[in-house]
């Protein structure tokens, strides 16, 4: 089975690394593209924000190349989805209302974001989960 690289300058926890490994288990390519929607969210109600999860392969591991959690800007109709919060683990950048800034910037906002999306999308399944390859 492979692995997830965790070597990371933010603390990437180890389940979830695993479950991230766990679900591209079988998929033979060099990268993926993780989609996490749920279908309820929209500009008007709110929700859980839309998640793209970036996988490439190195050796015999998955490397973490990015995490962009998205969300809707806007006014009245004139709605947009747009990045809220980018761990770019690739480039080593953090990117955020706060503008962009080195990645180990956001090592506390981290572990806060992971064990609440881990919570949405491991045991409340609020999201339609889709993997692209390349």
């Amino acid at each position: 089975m492979k692995t997830m690289n965790t070597d990371l300058p933010l603390p990437v926890s180890p389940v979830f690394a695993q479950a991230l490994a766990e679900l591209v288990k079988n998929i033979d390519s060099k990268a993926v593209t993780i989609n996490f929607r749920n279908p309820d969210y929209s500009p008007q109600t709110g929700g859980f924000h839309p998640v793209e999860i970036r996988l490439e392969k190195g050796d015999d591991q998955w490397q973490l190349c990015y995490i962009t959690d998205f969300c809707y800007v806007g006014y009245q109709g004139q709605w947009e989805l747009v990045k809220e919060l980018d761990f770019d683990f690739s480039c080593g950048v953090f990117q955020s209302i706060s503008g962009l800034l080195v990645i180990e910037s956001a090592a506390e906002l981290y572990p806060i974001w992971e064990q609440n999306f881990f919570c949405y999308w491991q045991e409340m399944d609020v999201f339609n989960v889709s993997i692209s390859t390349d």
